[in-house]
């Protein structure tokens, strides 16, 4: 494996000396934010990273190998770039054998950080089962990985433009705890509320590690969600997210979109729709997560 992965030196040395390492995915950049916004996130992700104390590990695929903490310049080459795969668990090893770019999902970062002994990763909102998923078996990859991986994933729950419900019984069917942080409810990604309860609640980052460590001690392959709602000032009310989902939804069918190219579709329309209010949350909720995954490492 250490001829196709590149832990860099700050990160090793990190991971060596004990120190909290955050691992953050890439697709997000390379997929999922216009430029150059998307090179903003991923400052204000890792600066956020480290002014908890803790060492940023952004993951992607370039020259053949997987870089596990990219520099600006590496992040910017994904993050524009004109022909960057967008690396699943499946793809990991065709897109490196081929020395294609790649941005990891949250499947492939989750399963790369897990390599690298990286036990905590930050995001946006996870994949999830798609709405109609029950007729067209199109579920996310990132929760399988979950089921068998045994990294802690904190989010803003599963992005809103997916069937919630069933995103989170599938969770339960395979096992995967989920701890809502400071709330009682799955998040709706821009919105606080989904009307799904949870069964679990922390209310500090210590009782979520405390969490991690029983779960690690106990050898589950299993990994964490750990959901948090998008910061107060920048939530939207669910009943206008769903307006805009469903134009958006319209959209996709009258254009043909399917497979992995829905989810990015999706999002792409209901920014333009909200004039732009679902691309702000979605900057605050990121810094946000990634704050609170510093946290919960520097408890580990």
């Amino acid at each position: 494996m250490e001829r196709y992965l590149d832990v860099r030196v700050e990160v090793a040395a990190a991971l060596a000396t004990g120190q909290p390492v955050v691992a953050l995915e890439t697709t997000v950049y390379a997929h999922g934010l216009p430029d150059p916004i998307n090179l903003q996130a991923a400052a204000a992700m890792e600066a956020a990273v480290r002014e908890e104390g803790a060492v940023p590990a952004t993951i992607g695929l370039l020259r053949g190998r997987v870089v596990v903490g990219m520099t600006p310049d590496e992040i910017e080459e994904l993050a524009t770039g004109a022909a960057v795969a967008k690396v699943s668990v499946r793809d990991i090893a065709p897109v490196i054998a081929t020395r294609r770019p790649g941005a990891t999902t949250v499947a492939a970062t989750a399963v790369l950080a897990s390599t690298a002994s990286i036990s905590v990763m930050a995001t946006g909102g996870i994949g999830g089962v798609h709405r109609g998923g029950e007729d067209s078996l199109d579920v996310s990859a990132d929760i399988q990985a979950l089921s068998r991986t045994p990294v802690a994933v904190v989010c803003s729950g599963a992005k809103s433009v997916l069937d919630l419900g069933r995103t989170l019984e599938t969770l339960e069917t395979l096992g995967v705890p989920v701890i809502g942080f400071g709330t009682d409810e799955f998040p709706a990604f821009y919105s606080s509320d989904s009307g799904l309860g949870l069964e679990y609640r922390a209310d500090d980052p210590a009782d979520i590690a405390t969490i991690i460590e029983v779960q690690g001690a106990l050898r589950r392959s299993q990994g964490i969600l750990v959901v948090q709602p998008p910061p107060v000032s920048d939530a939207i009310p669910r009943a206008e997210v769903d307006g805009w989902i469903e134009v958006a939804l319209r959209e996709a069918r009258d254009s043909g979109i399917r497979g992995k190219d829905v989810t990015p579709f999706l999002l792409e329309s209901v920014s333009r729709t909200s004039r732009g209010r679902t691309l702000e949350t979605n900057l605050a909720l990121l810094e946000s997560n990634a704050r609170l995954a510093a946290r919960v490492a520097g408890h580990l």
